[in-house]
């Protein structure tokens, strides 16, 4: 098993044409250290994933891959989507407790629209937040202070991915409840561009 999933990765990763090899080690930053992807080659990306994410990188592919638009590769060599993987039962907020996925002050949100937020939305997201990134995910997304620093750490010098890396991370502990609808409760009470909640009002209209 463990090499039909190596085989399958370097197969996978040759379809790639470079522009979106790149593009995949780009949106793999976060969950990879920059430092070993920038300079790897196709066959060292494989050795990176399948040590870090052991029987688990064909789907962690599968994800960035579906990113870049390429479902005919996930179709063609049968990959696994993140939804395959068994979750939790979902938290189902009562009127006593705060949101689920905010800071207690959050204003609850309307069950208006279930749409989970895509890697796509968080980046979008990313690039509208501003020099205030720290503090919206302490106050407002519930998360630790040495959490957001490791992301600093693992993203030298590129404010757009400490964004983005954060909203993952909410987004990981979030899991089924990481939806449009949540996310904006939880920074309404923020201090954002007002472009921001413009946009994910936008996609609760998707």
């Amino acid at each position: 098993m463990a090499r039909d999933e190596r085989v399958t990765l370097l197969e996978v990763h040759q379809a790639l044409p470079e522009e979106q090899f790149q593009s995949l080690k780009f949106l793999l930053e976060g969950q990879v250290p920059a430092g070993l992807l920038l300079p790897a080659s196709r066959p060292e990306l494989c050795r990176i994933l399948l040590q870090r994410f052991p029987g688990n990188s064909l789907r962690v592919t599968a994800g960035i891959l579906r990113q870049l638009g390429r479902l005919d590769l996930i179709q063609r060599f049968q990959l696994p989507l993140e939804e395959q993987i068994p979750e939790e039962t979902p938290r189902k907020p009562n009127g006593n407790t705060p949101t689920p996925g905010c800071h207690p002050g959050g204003i609850p949100a309307p069950p208006v629209n279930p749409r989970r937020l895509t890697e796509k939305d968080l980046m979008q997201i990313a690039q509208r937040l501003g020099k205030e990134w720290q503090e919206v995910g302490i106050l407002h997304l519930g998360l630790e202070r040495s959490r957001l620093e490791q992301i600093q750490e693992e993203n030298p010098g590129n404010p757009v991915l400490w964004n983005f890396e954060m909203l993952r991370e909410w987004r990981r502990r979030e899991r089924h409840e990481a939806t449009v609808s949540q996310l904006r409760s939880c920074l309404e009470p923020a201090r954002l561009d007002p472009a921001i909640l413009d946009f994910l009002q936008s996609l609760q209209g998707d």
